[in-house]
């Protein structure tokens, strides 16, 4: 096996993600042959993935967290650097995938009497993971400190202790209470668990790092665990793509450019990353819409992201109001693109015979397409590359979506992906739908398409604006911690 070391996080959102990417480039900078990896993660951010050995199959679904990793390795992403993954459906249930396909759904009760099965493919996987590898780096989700979960652990301390992988604590300082929230973790683990600690680091530090000495001291005092370093607040971080869409609450709003984009937050809002190459234009302000406010009126494009419960977002998206807003835009000559979830609400109807997604089986669509969408049990997941239509363009992404869309504005299709119609586009060209995630991502398309919105774009190349963050991340982390003492104690 090669040789592991693992970040643990005293909660969740301490950063672990881009800590995990920023440490894997820089063992790719030192020539070494690393891999990410992450036991369980939860997150409707999803990525298609190589399954090794199945040439039949498109392809499979990992955390997006763990395709970024994989980027900073330098590596195709593969579903074993994700054996499980959760993705939220309901407020208490979740769609379980486990080695990048579907395994079922499960109640949050039910998942914990579950992970005993699942242990099983984790260590598979792990073993899967280090074939080839020097160094295999290991993110851990939420926290080891709740013990109350303990029993049944697969992503943290149960996985490190099985696995013998020694733990790095990560603490957030910038939510505050970091000192007690380590030297908490420290009071409450078992003897077995806190052996495994072999240090930990702060994360997220503004200002004068000196005027934390003291603070550095209590943790020693309380812990006895080494601090391998205080890493600044990462601003290269906001270049790479969000895992966890706790972040859209501080993405609200943007800095005011000459074309607002309006992107609805929907509860069970996916892949919400295809917005970022749009964020990253010097002229366009992205502003993401919480609940309870109304889409704003001089936006000049609306998109309607993908869902992981179509029917349930939108019946929560008229409650909201939200389709009188986008109504009253249209009127305004507005643009609306749709993706995945999104394509399929601006249709005339949504059925769901068969319950796929819960217990409402139809809802009335946005009416904006002349399509109408019926829930297939099978799943499409898969990499494609593709050409737009109405600009002749080449485009790459991937697909992760149930459902069969049909319907006279499908006679316009806005993409052809391997050869077959995608999507559909109204008759005034206004309103464009897609099952295709990553569309923006391509420079040539966005140029085009930002052009035919009246404004310059595409001269960004977005892809390489990903990797030269990831080179700054690892560079503030060569200088802020002690690598080499992390890669040392890996075993």
């Amino acid at each position: 096996m090669a040789r592991a070391i693992m970040l643990q996080g005293t909660g969740s959102d301490v950063g672990k993600t881009v800590l995990v990417a920023g440490l894997c480039r820089v063992a790719k900078k030192r020539g070494l042959k690393v891999r990410p990896f992450k036991p369980q993660n939860m997150s409707n951010n999803a990525a298609v993935a190589e399954i090794p050995g199945d040439n039949n199959h498109g392809g499979g679904e990992i955390g997006r967290a763990q395709w970024l990793q994989a980027i900073a390795c330098g590596v195709p992403p593969s579903v074993h650097m994700n054996p499980v993954l959760l993705k939220p459906q309901t407020d208490v249930g979740a769609q379980v995938i486990v080695q990048g396909k579907v395994f079922g759904e499960a109640r949050a009760r039910d998942y914990q009497a579950l992970k005993g099965r699942l242990m099983d493919a984790v260590l598979e996987s792990w073993g899967k993971v280090g074939e080839g590898a020097d160094l295999v780096i290991v993110e851990g989700a939420g926290s080891p400190a709740e013990i109350n979960l303990r029993s049944r652990d697969i992503a943290n301390m149960g996985f490190a202790t099985r696995a013998d992988v020694p733990v790095v604590l990560v603490g957030d300082i910038d939510r505050g209470g970091v000192i007690a929230s380590l030297a908490g973790t420290h009071l409450i683990l078992p003897e077995e668990d806190r052996r495994m600690i072999v240090g930990y680091l702060i994360n997220k530090f503004r200002g004068d790092v000196s005027l934390f000495d003291d603070g550095l001291r209590a943790i020693e005092k309380f812990t006895g665990w080494r601090c391998f370093g205080v890493v600044p607040w990462l601003r290269a971080a906001a270049r790479l793509p969000s895992e966890d869409s706790v972040v859209l609450e501080r993405l609200a709003s943007g800095e005011a450019r000459a074309l607002k984009v309006a992107v609805p937050m929907l509860g069970r809002i996916a892949n919400f990353d295809d917005l970022d190459p749009l964020k990253a234009e010097p002229q366009v302000e992205v502003v993401f819409v919480p609940p309870g406010k109304k889409l704003p009126a001089d936006a000049g494009l609306v998109v309607i992201p993908g869902s992981k419960s179509t029917i349930g977002d939108l019946l929560k998206f008229r409650e909201n109001g939200w389709d009188r807003d986008l109504a009253a835009h249209r009127k305004r000559g507005g643009h609306v693109v749709g993706i995945c979830g999104g394509f399929q609400m601006l249709g005339r109807m949504v059925r769901d015979p068969d319950g796929i997604e819960g217990s409402v089986i139809e809802a009335e669509g946005l009416g904006l397409l002349d399509v109408e969408t019926v829930m297939e049990a099978e799943k499409t997941v898969r990499n494609v590359s593709a050409r737009s239509v109405p600009f002749g363009l080449p485009l790459e992404g991937y697909e992760i979506h149930l459902g069969r869309t049909t319907g006279p504005d499908t006679r316009r299709p806005s993409a052809i992906i391997n050869g077959a119609e995608d999507g559909a586009i109204s008759a005034d060209g206004k309103v464009i739908g897609t099952y295709m995630h990553g569309l923006f991502g391509a420079d040539g398309f966005r140029g085009k398409f930002l052009e035919s919105l009246g404004i310059k774009g595409g001269g960004l190349d977005y892809r390489f604006e990903v990797e030269r963050a990831l080179d700054e991340v690892a560079a503030e982390l060569e200088t802020h911690l002690d690598c080499d003492a992390i890669f040392s104690l890996a075993r």
